[in-house]
């Protein structure tokens, strides 16, 4: 099982600039185990913050965080958490990067093989097990990125901006492979983007999010058929979906532009 509760969510922290800063504020939200769900917002409205204090990063001043019903405290092999920047061991080979959370978890030599192979596969990575970061492009290292999280069978996936580095054509593969992926192994995700395509294209759900401090302000339900391909993109359905959630943040971006 892999199912999230937010609820009532606070988060307050000190600036040396801004002073005391209330990042979120009694944010609630829930998803249900092997949801794909995808939170956008304005910059700064505490969408990171968010997905740190789920994979237990840092302490909520206020509510719970819990999955399945156990409050989180502190980050565990339950969660696997992909970034924006790849944040891969330049040391360590790709099939070592694979292996380095299920080794340290404990798991056997034979199963860590196994898993790595299965990972490297469903990323497209074969022939590659044996380079090492700097020898692979960005969008490698962001499936050597991926596969290290799927690697210790997380039961949540959290993704922060994974593919905002990328050039749109290679964002558009990675996005695509996430899918298949997804499809494959039905792990919950929580996907928090600024791009509005990608959240529809990508979502379940769409969690849309206030300018600070963050909670949730829109719920949309995306009632696009699975297995989706890229066409969907110009469907009726889409743009309408697209056209409401840019009219629930353009408001929130004109605050977070005056505030700055």
């Amino acid at each position: 099982m892999g199912s999230l509760s937010i609820d009532k969510v606070s988060l307050i922290f000190e600036s040396r600039k801004a002073g005391q800063v209330v990042a979120l504020k009694d944010l609630s939200l829930d998803v249900p185990d092997k949801q794909f769900a995808v939170i956008v917002g304005p910059s700064g409205c505490g969408k990171s913050s968010l997905l740190d204090l789920i994979a237990g990063l840092r302490d909520a001043s206020g509510g719970h965080c819990r999955i399945d019903g156990a409050t989180i405290e502190k980050p565990g092999p339950d969660r696997g958490m992909v970034f924006q920047t790849y944040s891969l061991f330049p040391w360590l080979t790709v099939r070592r990067n694979i292996e380095f959370g299920p080794s340290i978890n404990g798991v056997s030599k034979a199963e860590r093989a196994e898993r790595t192979a299965h990972y490297v596969n469903a990323v497209g990575l074969k022939g590659f097990e044996e380079a090492y970061p700097t020898q692979l492009s960005g969008g490698m290292r962001q499936r050597v990125a991926i596969a290290r999280a799927l690697a210790n069978d997380p039961e949540v996936l959290l993704m922060d901006e994974p593919f905002g580095a990328l050039d749109s054509q290679t964002r558009s593969i990675m996005q695509q492979l996430l899918l298949d992926i997804w499809e494959q192994e039905h792990k919950t995700v929580l996907f928090v983007t600024h791009d509005i395509d990608e959240a529809l294209y990508l979502g379940d759900v769409v969690y849309v999010m206030s300018a600070r401090p963050g909670r949730i302000m829109d719920t949309i339900t995306v009632e696009l058929d699975r297995p989706r391909d890229y066409d969907v993109v110009t469907s009726r359905e889409f743009i309408d979906l697209k056209r409401r959630i840019m009219s629930s943040l353009h408001g929130e971006v004109e605050k977070t532009m005056a505030a700055m």
